[in-house]
This record gives C-alpha cells, structure tokens and sequence, in this order.
C-alpha cells in the first residue's frame, strides 16, 4: 500500500495516501479532517472551519506575486463507500487496500477515492510546498459532496476572499471544463402488504451481479446495464406467468452510482420449480447476448435459501414491478448545444425492501435547470400512479459557462505551452459542486480540472499515474501565471 507514497510527484502522493489510510465516506470525514488540520499546523497554515464543516486554509502571495489575483483551489473530503460482494472491507474504520497495475493505481475490491482525494491532495499539497510561486491562495475542503452536497450547499457568503475558483475534480486530464449539470433526487415508497405463503413453495435468491456500475453522470451513456432495470426486467416477463412471489427486494446501494448488483427473493409454487429455472437460464442468455462487450462479467444466478413464512401480496409487488418498469432509466435527452454531451438523464439507483415498505431512489441530473425539474417530474409520477409516496428533494443547481472567461484564456495558452496542444474545453453531465458555490460566491471565474480517474463511484475505480503527475505540473503553472488584478 504505502508504495503509492513513492510516486511522482512525491509531496501529493504521499498525502493522498495518508487520506487511504482515513475513513471518509460521506457524513464519516472526521478522520480525514482531523489529519488536515495537524498537516496544516505542522506547515504554520492558516485554518478555519464554517459553521457547516467545511476546511478553509489560506497562505500569502509569494514575493513579487502579490498583484496576482486570489485563487481558490476547491475540492471534496468524502469519498464514495463501493465494494465488491465479497468484500468484508468496513468503511468506517478500514483503511482502503491500494495497489498499482499497469500504470494506474486502484483498490482492492473497493472505490479507490481518488474522486476526489487526489485533488484534495494536490491541493494541500501546494499549500505545504515552499518552492512553488503563487498569488494569494485558499482552499476550500468540503464535506458531503458524494451524499448531497452539504458542504456547498451552506457555504456562508463572505468568508472567502479569491476571485478564481478552480475546482479540482474532473476526470480526464487534457480537460477543462466549463459547465456541469444540476441535479434532484427522487425518493418513492411503496406501502406493502403481506400475506401468509399457502401451498408448497421453495424459496430462492435472484442475483443480478458482476455489473461495471459506475458514476451515474460520467457513465450513463455508456450502455451500461442497471441491476434494478434487469432484475425487475425479469419479474415483468414471469411473474404471472409462473405464479410467483416477491418477499424482498435489495438492489443498489447510493444514489449516484449506477447498481451493479440486485438481490431478489422469490417464492415459486414447486411445481412451476423447473420452468422457473428454465426462464432464468434463458434470461441470463437474452441479457447476456444483448450486453455483449459491455458487461463481459454479468452474471445471473440463483441461490436456494429457506422459505419465510410470508410473502407481499400479489396486488402490491405488482405496484413495485410496474412503477420500476415505467421509471425512465438512463439518457433522457442529448444537449442541443455540446455535441456528444448528454443533457438530461435519470438513474434507478436503489430499489430496495424497508420494513413494511419498498424503497425507490433516483437522480435525476440536467444541464438544463427546467429539463431536470421536468424529467424529475415524470420519474416521480411513474412511482405516484401505483399510490406511493413521492418526494423531490436535494436540488442543485447546474453551473452555466463563462464567455468571458480569463483564467480560461490563462489556462489554455499553459497547457499548450507546456505539451504543444491545446486542452478540449467541455461541459460535464456530473454534478460539480461550482453551480452551488457560485450561488454565494458569483463574481467567481471557475475551471475544473484534474487527472484522468476511470470507474469512479465503483470498485473498479482507477487513476492514471502519468496524467497526475502532468495534472500537478499544469496545475503549478496555473498558479504562477494567474491573472493579474
């Protein structure tokens, strides 16, 4: 693990592994923040908490640079908590397992957290550096980005003095990026009735695993399967057809990642035994063949368990089944105006068995303020058509490009001087804290950038380590030659 530390450039490497070795999924970063704060008392760095929980750590211009304007590097301290099914991994208390494969480094059997801890890292890391010229500079630490941005959301007006923000938090090194979309959560719950299991029944485990998942912005256009959509996919087609029964769902787990996993106990009359796993076989080669090099390790299995007692009755698991089928499920619209970008999308996150009830969440994100109110707005009526209580809640804003843009204009003429190209400027379909910030903060001038990650918000999670090596150098130049005030 601690191999990481020795890669270049040094002085970020070695602090983002100090952060593996921290807990910090969202609403748990008080490790994190504890570390942060002995680093920047050890440096003599200038620290302040908000009223909310978020790090501020400032440090003055170096010589001759005073005239430089103020820059905010800004980044995220919670992490993603994903792990493979036969992970034992506990996020709260075990440090992440790192490795280094063929010029990436990744996690054994967990998200990585390099989404966000390499820029969190590169960040601290130029405030502890005493060889790095800048203009004033801050960063901005925020907690809870992964759950609901909680950090952004109440970030007090005032408190920070920069007129540049830049956002360290993208994924594909040689990026810029300029705008991102906004977001809302849908939340259903579906009132569930139970009736006693008459007859002779076995009992059995549907498992949709082995899914690539992933971040429910950056990969919803990727034709990935969705572990709800496929398990529910099967419950349409059979349910009726066999006699079935439904005794619990459990598929995905966070909102903003797509499911990779779905686990559904069923009941089957004996008799309809051999159709059932006849129906399942030839499910698994439909979907199977339809996925193709997509999801080259879905797999879909059955497990024996023991039978319960009871069952939800016909009339409510075919409410669960119908609503989850009508739920508009990945791109819902390409922009207009960035080719190749999507503009609004919807991901069926969580469909999952709570008490006497069964839980739906989406997300619902959108370049488009109006777009994303409207999709939402249909997700929910899929789930209010079958009586379920709806809820729309955790909405944000997206962040609208700049035209007028310097740092913009700064930062492309230093990638092209500094690797001969020019960076591809974009707008992102994830949600960037920079619409929220720019709320309190709206003379802010915003760039984000970063590294290239791949597989974020899975266990496959990976980084790339040349592109944070030229992601720090970039980032250092950006700094010297900011704009002058």
């Amino acid at each position: 693990m601690s191999a990481i530390a020795q890669l270049s450039p040094t002085s970020l490497w070695e602090i983002f592994y100090q952060m593996t070795l921290r807990p910090r999924p969202s609403g748990h970063e008080q490790a994190v923040i504890d570390y942060v704060e002995s680093l920047c008392h050890a440096h003599q760095l200038t620290l302040r908490k908000d009223t909310i929980g978020n790090l501020i750590i400032s440090k003055p211009a170096t010589p001759g640079m005073e005239e430089r304007k103020g820059i905010v590097m800004q980044g995220h301290l919670d992490m993603v908590p994903q792990k493979n099914a036969d992970s034992t991994h506990d996020f709260e208390s075990d440090p992440i397992q790192t490795c280094i494969e063929d010029g990436w480094v990744t996690a054994v059997g967990t998200t990585l957290g390099a989404d966000n801890g390499i820029g969190v890292a590169a960040a601290l890391a130029v405030m502890t550096a005493k060889d790095i010229e800048h203009g004033p500079l801050e960063v901005l630490l925020t907690i809870d980005e992964e759950a609901g941005m909680t950090g952004a959301s109440n970030l007090e007006a005032g408190i920070l003095q920069g007129d540049i923000l830049l956002n360290l938090d993208t994924e594909d090194e040689g990026e810029l990026y300029v705008g991102c979309a906004g977001g809302i959560d849908i939340s259903a719950l579906v009132d569930m009735q139970w009736q006693p299991l008459e007859g002779n029944y076995q009992a059995f485990e549907l498992a949709v695993t082995g899914l690539r998942g992933g971040h429910s912005g950056l990969d919803i256009d990727k034709g990935r399967g969705n572990a709800n959509k496929i398990a529910n996919r099967f419950l349409l087609e059979n349910y009726d057809k066999l006699n079935m029964k439904v005794c619990q769902f459990n598929g995905g787990t966070l909102r903003n990642a797509i499911p990779r996993e779905s686990f559904t106990q069923i009941l089957v009359p004996v008799e309809n035994v051999p159709a059932f796993e006849s129906a399942v076989t030839q499910f698994k080669e439909e979907v199977t063949r339809e996925y193709g090099s997509v999801e080259t390790n879905l797999s879909i299995a059955l497990k024996s368990i023991d039978a319960p007692s009871r069952s939800y009755s016909d009339e409510t698991c075919r409410k669960v089944i119908h609503s989850v089928a009508a739920c508009i499920n990945g791109v819902s619209r390409m922009s207009q105006e960035f080719n190749g970008v999507v503009e609004t999308s919807n991901n069926l996150a969580i469909v999952k068995t709570e008490g006497d009830q069964v839980a739906v969440k989406c997300l619902t994100r959108s370049l488009s303020n109006s777009a994303r109110d409207a999709l939402a707005a249909e997700v929910a009526a899929s789930f209010k058509a079958v009586g379920a209580a709806t809820q729309l809640s955790g909405d944000y804003p997206g962040w609208k490009p700049n035209p007028d843009s310097k740092i913009l204009i700064t930062m492309i003429e230093g990638y092209q001087r500094l690797y001969g190209v020019k960076p591809e400027v974009k707008v992102i379909h994830a949600g960037l804290e920079c619409g929220l910030l720019s709320e309190p903060y709206p003379h802010w001038d915003m760039i984000s950038f970063g590294p290239t990650i791949r597989h974020a918000h899975s266990p496959d999670e990976k980084v790339e380590i040349a592109t944070v090596e030229k992601f720090w150098v970039y980032l250092l130049d950006s700094l010297k030659h900011a704009p002058l005030k």
